[in-house]
């Protein structure tokens, strides 16, 4: 990594590995499933790729985890950081581990376990979206979250992690946090990092189990932004 890239705090994504309703599409906030083998196997080979001494995320310049409460997330954070031999990758990590609600998936209320045909039409038979079809980011969900509360969540936390990083933009301290959560939520986290509403058209994708990467442009805590690519540590 550059200078820049090395001393400049980052923001590490981690999304949870592949569960049953993952795999066919079921949006799944409240409803608490385990990860499938195939998901163990998957975030396992991530944690032993990029977790640990030396390795793009090393818990020693971790100050601070958060956590979505849900099983699959706390599963998909154990998996990370142990090597699966009984050792662990980061044995000073569990201190600054935080389980909050401010991370979890979006409530998706009355959608919960459907596939999008089914909220689609579900909503066409309520007389919904005459205009357009269904777009969370601009319509939230009906019994669940609006668009404005899971903004004003995320905010919340963005400004802890920004008050734990603005001091040390320079690297006098290492200081990078890392979430583990869920695919959609963490697609918002970023949109908010940005400063962007959560309607501004965006198209990402985060694939269970992987790893995004968040930063600052010029040690600038004002000029938040994204990796698009970075250099693993030799």
């Amino acid at each position: 990594m550059s200078d820049l890239d090395a001393t400049t705090p980052r923001v590490f994504l981690a999304r949870h590995g592949e569960t049953e309703w993952t795999k066919n599409g079921r949006y799944t906030g409240k409803t608490d499933l385990d990860l499938t083998l195939e998901g163990i196997s998957k975030v396992r080979a991530t944690g032993t790729q990029l977790v640990g001494a030396g390795k793009l995320i090393d818990s020693t310049r971790v100050a601070s985890v958060w956590v979505s409460p849900r099983k699959r997330a706390q599963q998909t954070f154990h998996l990370l950081f142990n090597d699966g031999d009984g050792g662990d990758r980061g044995s000073d990590i569990a201190d600054k581990v935080t389980l909050t609600e401010d991370i979890r998936e979006w409530d998706y209320g009355d959608y919960e376990g459907l596939v999008l045909r089914e909220i689609c039409a579900r909503r066409k038979g309520k007389g919904l979206d005459r205009e357009r079809e269904w777009n969370i980011w601009m319509d939230g969900c009906e019994g669940g979250e609006s668009v404005q509360q899971v903004a004003e969540r995320l905010d919340r936390l963005i400004a802890q992690i920004r008050e734990i990083q603005a001091p040390f933009m320079n690297g006098e301290k290492p200081v990078d946090v890392v979430l583990v959560a869920h695919g959609l939520i963490l697609r918002a986290f970023v949109k908010r990092w940005l400063k962007y509403p959560l309607n501004n058209p965006l198209p990402m994708m985060l694939s269970p189990g992987a790893i995004g990467i968040l930063s600052y442009k010029n040690h600038d805590v004002d000029e938040p932004g994204f990796f698009i690519g970075m250099a693993l540590p030799s």
